[in-house]
């Protein structure tokens, strides 16, 4: 009698070697294409700027032999005949194992996702890591719940009233700490969106000031008188808030107020004056200078100009030099500036 003809579990000997070939060839095959496909990558890893290759390289290397193991496994059973209950049991193994290789994927996926964004970011916003780990915590967290759900419904637990549970645990803990999480969620909407970052001159309301750092909670920003201004990160979000941090260039609008008995040539000759004084000065361009209004006790001359750089010092250096060469033209052609003055005339009443 033919030794590969006995019979064991409702298969032969021959069958079970089938499968082991099968198995191990599928194995064999599956590790050939992984070092193969790795190799053709990494010319391409090393001579491209682009991070997709570097992803695909990894995913592939993270492929565990495990994994091709339990694969090939599944390929080599199929030639065997199993019963139900054994075959459910193997079935269930293999796709543990698929969840786990899962989960090392997403994990590299989301490593690498987290990682670029990191690398755009931190130069402008120092705190970029806090808010990475957060949501590498969160996706790894949501990740892990879900691939556990699947295992154990596969495994046939009732998974429904876990479901519901952790439902309602959710919004018990939300509920208990609302404050807390609104201001993490705005720390991550800062961190993501980034409408202002430490280092901006930001203005929320009668507060101005720098920002010095910024929290999980809270953020702190320095205001021009020396004290440390703190506000939730909720709060801050719901404020309105200015940012001058992006800001090119000054729009600087100011009014100039000479007598009404200045003579009316005098009146004409001001605005190009006012035109060659603001010329002369460095980093400022002049935009316009108009007789506007006729005011209480003066009339009033409106100009503007631009300078062309956001830093505060350098628009109170060319403001201050205006003003004083202002002054000396006006003295020069004895052009008097305008005061708040008032004229008292009286009558008396002859008998």
């Amino acid at each position: 009698m033919d030794i590969l003809s006995n019979t064991w579990l409702e298969n032969s000997i021959r069958e079970y070697l089938i499968a082991f070939t099968i198995t191990l060839f599928s194995t064999a095959l599956i590790l050939i294409i992984r070092k193969l496909t790795i190799v053709r990558l990494q010319p391409l890893v090393e001579n491209t700027n682009t991070q997709l290759d570097d992803l695909a390289t990894n995913i592939i290397r993270n492929t565990r032999s495990w994994f091709i193991i339990g694969l090939s496994l599944y390929f080599g059973i199929q030639y065997l005949k199993l019963t139900e209950s054994l075959h459910d049991i193997i079935g269930s193994i293999i796709f543990l194992i698929v969840l786990i290789q899962i989960s090392v994927w997403s994990n590299q996926l989301i490593n690498f996702i987290l990682h670029q964004y990191t690398l755009k970011t931190i130069e402008s916003n120092p705190n970029t890591n806090s808010s990475v780990s957060i949501i590498k915590i969160a996706c790894r967290t949501i990740l892990w719940t879900v691939l556990i759900l699947l295992a154990l419904d596969n495994l046939g637990i009732e998974i429904t009233g876990l479901i519901t549970g952790l439902g309602i645990g959710g919004i018990a803990v939300a509920l208990a700490v609302q404050n807390i999480l609104s201001d993490i969620l705005a720390y991550l909407s800062i961190m993501l969106d980034r409408p202002f970052a430490i280092g901006d001159f930001i203005v929320v309301g009668e507060f101005t000031g720098l920002v010095e750092n910024i929290g999980i909670k809270t953020t702190r920003l320095r205001s021009l008188s020396g004290e440390l201004v703190i506000f939730s990160n909720n709060d801050l979000l719901n404020s309105r808030m200015r940012n001058f941090k992006d800001r090119k260039e000054r729009r600087i609008l100011f009014q100039v107020g000479v007598k009404y008995d200045t003579d009316t040539d005098l009146l004409s000759s001001i605005p190009k004056i006012i035109e060659e004084i603001i010329n002369k000065q460095e980093n400022i361009e002049f935009d316009r200078a108009h007789l506007t209004e006729f005011g209480p006790f003066s009339i009033n001359f409106e100009i503007v100009y631009y300078v062309t750089t956001a830093d505060y010092m350098v628009y109170m250096d060319a403001q201050h030099k205006v003003n004083l060469e202002i002054i000396k033209a006006f003295e020069n052609h004895q052009i008097e500036f305008a005061f708040p003055t008032q004229t008292l005339h009286v009558y008396s009443e002859t008998e």
